[in-house]
């Protein structure tokens, strides 16, 4: 077993970063070795500042060979928890590391993958943050930036790529090549890549840059059918990257790799991104998934600048990588790419994201005063880190204007490349370009946590937050007056600069809906006066703008997960106001909510099989309206998945296995891979499909996919058997981190509460996530605990407290305390919605012209 490293902390960091100078590294990687271990030399060349001092270098090695510094052999039995002692250090040194290092099932170091469908092997590195060092010895830290050069022995069926250009060599014995890679400019540790396996590949070239996409080979059709789409969102962000910033792409060719079961979006090593293959659609998708696919694509190429280019010196300035990466993500898509502003719509869903975690006991400022250590700084990369930053720097830079803040950057840019920089860095070239006090806007939007609610009120836009730490915020203020057939007319568009202290007056024009940041420019709570709920509850689906819808429905998802708003309501609201709704974006998320937010957890269970039905009558009018349209197949689609979700009935199970059966939807559309699984999934939870079907299925497309499909499907069985035997296998087994994710999401169905309860296993859940965390370390701890892993559905005040009692313990790893913190306030939201519905009764049924709902 690997030994469980020691997480670095900042003071050991700027001890280590004083005394040492990294001039370069070379990494010797050789992937013939065997399917459990990888050979690993590393030789690093370093200056030390103080003759005679000490250190360590980082290494987590299944087996250390040899430790050479200055041509003297350490003994490898020294390192301890990851980290090696070095001792009587020279002006210059020159340090050897020679080991054996694991391969990895978890997505941390370097993971392995067999192709399911045709028993190929594929490997790749993940780095970041701290795992580096699974790979290769490493002084890890992001301020001794070195370049690094690395070769690697591989098969020699195999195509290997790296951070820079290789030259390909086979060697003696004929069964592998070695490809060794050109110094890459000065980089940090972890973000060190490379790709490897019999790989597929599309070239190409713009703009003097080489161009890769590589996939594995079973995903070929499904590159090549994308490729095009990809290449051209890249290049476009390409331009308008080169358009905002004076430095060029610094680091030579971009090549983007689809690597399995990673455990995040993607990776930006530069040269060298890697994302998750999922992103290569093996089914249909609705155009939002494309969208979002090409926010992902801008989003790491933003890295290439912020982040790669100039790196944040410590983990406390996290937010310097991904929140302008977020907000350049979105912003590029929307300027440069067919996607357009539409784009915008799917940032006000991810900043739903961002005030979530706003509001948890583990909320945390934007750019922290202090992280600790690795262990803390990996907890950070959330919804604040995100969603929230990209919402302040928008915010920013509509308050200096593109102009200026784009010069400051620039000027970011040019002060410290390919080197190391800090918050205050930043801050010092936007006030140089922009002569404003942007120290003190940094202090209210950067150094504080929580948000503020606006609310109008007695001719005022009142702004309140929890803390009384007020921000400032622009933002426009929108009319809507309703015309004799019921639509919504925008009258006024008022523009408002919200000042702390200061009173924000509305216009006097009285309207039927007041919508405060009716285009979703604040990061902030929206809630309504009286009159213009009332107005939403009759009128939302014609409110004329789509982003004020999404202000609005974002509103409503709001007061539901702070009690203010019954989740039945909100089910009504749907009924009524999202057949007619045009903009996926929308639908989707409303959906997601409805279903996933109110029937599984905000609904006491009672009430789950009407919010089911309220639903499925949703997504049926929505079919219809649909039919026979082909512009209108992204709806379609999510109505299709939407309907299967909600279906429970006999007749909706028949009508399901006849869908099955026949290969498509009557209308459209056919049932893809992705569909089958899903539809096959509710069939197994309503116990009307079993093993036959689930071998059926894998049979029919021997894939990755079917492989997580047929465990999530027989986790799912109603079956006490096969829930325990999945709960072993999860708890007490090695699956990898994708098929551990989908056992455990097939073992939580709401439909199943019975049986899981009689099994006991929401409150096992807490004692047995904390064995196999402590066992299989971060990555399983935070699969565990992501919303599909845990057991929200189980929403009570016994299985709360039990959650709670192990919070409590002091034995329990960084990932895991924050994952369970931010469960569990999701599960004591969840309790306090059910206990306002049994006091609130049945809902009313809302009021609403058919012409209306059904979108006429």
């Amino acid at each position: 077993m690997i030994p469980m490293s020691a997480a670095l902390t900042r003071a050991e960091a700027e001890v280590r970063r004083r005394l040492l100078d990294v001039r370069c590294v070379s990494v010797e990687l050789d992937l013939t070795v065997g399917e459990d271990v990888f050979r690993s030399v590393t030789v690093i060349n370093f200056s030390c500042r103080t003759p005679g001092a000490a250190t360590f270098v980082d290494v987590k090695p299944a087996l250390l060979r040899r430790v050479l510094l200055n041509g003297r052999e350490l003994d490898p039995g020294a390192l301890d928890g990851g980290r090696f002692p070095l001792t009587d250090l020279a002006d210059d040194n020159e340090l050897l590391v020679d080991a054996d290092m694991a391969f990895s099932r978890t997505g941390e170091g370097m993971h392995r993958f067999v192709d399911p469908a045709d028993g190929e092997v594929y490997v790749y590195t993940q780095s970041f943050l701290d795992d580096g060092p699974r790979v290769f010895a490493a002084f890890d830290q992001p301020d001794l930036k070195a370049p690094y050069q690395v070769s690697v022995t591989a098969p020699s069926s195999w195509t290997v790529v790296a951070n820079a250009s290789g030259t390909r060599e086979e060697l003696a014995e004929g069964h592998a090549t070695r490809t060794s890679f050109a110094p890459t400019a000065a980089i940090s540790s972890y973000l060190v890549a490379v790709v490897a396996g019999p790989l597929h590949s599309v070239l190409s070239e713009h703009d003097g840059i080489p161009l890769g996409l590589h996939c594995r080979r079973s995903l070929a059709p499904y590159l090549d059918a994308d490729a095009e789409e990809l290449l051209t969102v890249t290049r476009q962000c390409f331009d308008a990257y080169h358009g905002l910033f004076r430095q060029r792409y610094p680091f030579g060719g971009y090549d983007q790799c689809f690597v399995p079961e990673f455990n995040v979006g993607a990776m930006e090593n530069p040269g060298c991104v890697t994302l998750r293959d999922t992103f290569l659609f093996r089914s249909a998708v609705p155009e939002t998934e494309r969208e979002h696919r090409a926010i992902v694509v801008a989003h790491e190429m933003a890295h290439m600048w912020f982040g790669d280019l100039v790196t944040m010196r410590w983990w406390d300035d996290l937010w310097l990588n991904e929140s302008f990466a977020e907000y350049m993500g979105f912003r590029v898509v929307a300027d440069a790419t067919r996607f357009g502003t539409a784009a915008w719509t799917g940032f006000a869903s991810t900043k739903a994201w961002g005030r979530d975690a706003d509001q948890r006991p583990s909320t945390h400022p934007v750019a922290p005063e202090s992280v600790s250590d690795t262990a803390e700084a990996l907890q950070n990369f959330d919804g604040i880190s995100y969603a929230k930053g990209a919402a302040a720097l928008r915010q920013l830079a509509a308050w200096l204007g593109d102009e200026a803040f784009f010069a400051g950057v620039n000027r970011h840019f040019e002060a410290h490349a390919f080197g190391n920089a800090t918050l205050d860095d930043l801050l010092q070239s936007l006030a140089g370009t922009s002569g404003r006090d942007v120290h003190a806007w940094a202090e209210r939007w950067l150094r504080t946590t929580g948000l503020d609610t606006l609310r109008p009120a007695d001719g005022v836009l009142q702004q309140r937050s929890a803390d009384g730490q007020l921000r400032p915020h622009l933002i426009t203020v929108a009319g809507y007056d309703r015309l004799p057939d019921g639509t919504l007319m925008l009258r006024q568009r008022t523009p408002l600069e919200l000042v702390p202290g200061e009173p924000a007056l509305l216009p006097e024009q009285r309207t039927e809906l007041l919508v405060p940041d009716d285009t979703d420019l604040a990061f902030a709570k929206i809630r309504l006066d009286e009159k213009s709920w009332e107005t939403v509850r009759e009128s939302l689906g014609h409110v004329p703008d789509v982003l004020a819808r999404a202000v609005l429905w974002n509103s409503a998802r709001d007061q539901v997960r702070d009690g203010e708003l019954p989740a039945s309501e909100f089910v009504e609201l749907v009924a009524a106001h999202l057949p007619g709704e045009s903009s996926v974006h929308l639908v989707q998320d409303v959906l997601a909510f409805a279903g996933g937010g109110c029937a599984d957890h905000y609904l006491p269970p009672e009430r789950r099989a009407w919010a089911l039905t309220r639903l499925a009558e949703v997504c049926r009018s929505m079919l219809r309206r649909t039919e026979g349209d082909p512009a209108a197949s992204g709806l379609r689609l999510v109505a299709v998945r939407g309907l299967i979700d909600a279906a429970s009935t006999s007749v909706e199970q028949a009508e399901l296995r006849g869908w099955l059966d026949d290969g498509a939807v009557p209308g459209g559309p056919e049932l893809d891979p992705a569909l089958r699984w899903q539809l096959l999934l509710r069939l197994c939870v309503l116990g009307a499909a079993g093993e036959a079907e689930i071998v059926a299925e894998v049979d029919r497309d021997p894939s990755a996919t079917s492989a997580e499909g047929a465990a999530r499907c027989r986790a799912a069985l109603p079956e006490r058997d096969g829930k325990l035997a999945a709960w072993d296998a999860v708890f007490g087994g090695d699956l990898s981190n994708y098929l551990l994710r989908a056992t455990i999401d097939g073992i939580w169905q709401p439909e199943q509460a019975e049986l899981l309860d009689e099994l006991g296993l929401p409150e096992r859940f807490f004692a047995d996530a904390a064995a196999v965390a402590e066992r299989r370390g971060p990555a399983i701890a935070r699969a565990l605990t992501t919303a599909s892993g845990f057991p929200g559905h189980a929403a009570s005040p016994e299985v709360l407290a039990v959650g709670e009692q192990y919070l409590s313990r002091d034995d329990l790893g960084a990932a895991l305390r924050r994952g369970l913190s931010d469960r569990l306030d999701d599960m004591r939201r969840a309790v306090r919605s059910r206990a306002l519905e049994r006091d609130a009764g049945e809902p009313e049924e809302i009021a609403v012209d058919t012409a209306a709902k059904e979108g006429e």
